[in-house]
């Protein structure tokens, strides 16, 4: 594998933890969402990451014969069916006539704490990163 692929990769793992941490930030913003335009509650949403080609312009203009490593990518996006939170609220707008009103089934703990490992991922992707542009500009240099 050359070192552009390896960038390559590292980006398609930045890219995939970006969208996980977009996706959690949604999910802690419509936590008390009880009201959407598709009716009823908010239903949170979770990332599923797949590994994928990481092709690189650059790594095959370099080496033509270095096999492509794969990277990550989102293969989809998963919405929660189960069934939301009853609170007993009768006077909220949007209580039933039993007086529940139906909540997302959030937990801003779990939610935070996914928030972290995306951020722990995306970091480790620029250290990656960081890392393989030393080891280009040391190469270069011997070159000179």
């Amino acid at each position: 594998m050359s070192l552009f692929s390896a960038l390559s990769i590292s980006a398609s793992g930045m890219a995939a933890q970006r969208t996980r941490a977009e996706l959690v930030t949604e999910n802690l913003a419509n936590a008390e969402t009880t009201r959407t335009p598709d009716g009823g509650p908010y239903r949170r949403k979770d990332v599923v990451f797949q590994t994928g080609s990481a092709g690189s312009p650059f790594a095959s203009a370099m080496d033509a014969a270095v096999s492509e490593g794969t990277g990550v990518s989102v293969s989809e996006i998963i919405v929660d069916q189960r069934d939301p939170e009853q609170r007993y609220m009768p006077g909220h707008p949007d209580a039933g006539v039993n007086g529940y009103v139906a909540y997302p089934r959030i937990n801003p703990a779990e939610e935070m704490v996914d928030l972290v490992s995306a951020s722990n991922g995306y970091q480790a992707n620029v250290a990656s990163m960081s890392a393989l542009k030393e080891m280009i500009q040391r190469s270069i240099d011997i070159l000179r």
